[in-house]
């Protein structure tokens, strides 16, 4: 009885650390218009262990909500900045930031 308990037990711990959830704040300083916004959201949610990712376009500023044991932090930085736009110290991709649309271009 007391093995089937620690197996149970076992079992337990594993799977909730196996479905750990971390959050992190992402700096979008590049962002610069609603359609940027709905671009980032949209492409980073086709990516493996992503949850939620909220953006609020005022503040430059991405809530994303991940699978921990699927993504990391540096791996969503990188995949913001190959469609053009920086991610806290990652810069965006040169080539991906000149195919944006120029709505979505600083300064423009």
């Amino acid at each position: 009885m007391k093995k089937l308990f620690f197996g149970i037990l076992v079992l337990t711990i594993f799977y909730a650390c196996s479905n750990a959830e971390a959050s992190a704040e992402i700096k979008l300083e590049s962002m610069v218009c609603g359609s940027c916004s709905s671009t980032i959201k949209q492409e980073i949610s086709k990516l493996d262990g992503i949850v939620k990712i909220e953006i609020d376009d005022n503040k430059k500023l991405g809530i994303v909500t991940y699978k921990a044991t699927i993504i990391n932090l540096e791996s969503i930085e990188n995949a913001i900045s190959k469609i053009g736009y920086s991610a806290n110290q990652t810069k965006a991709d040169p080539v991906a930031y000149e195919a944006l649309a120029s709505c979505c271009k600083i300064g423009s």
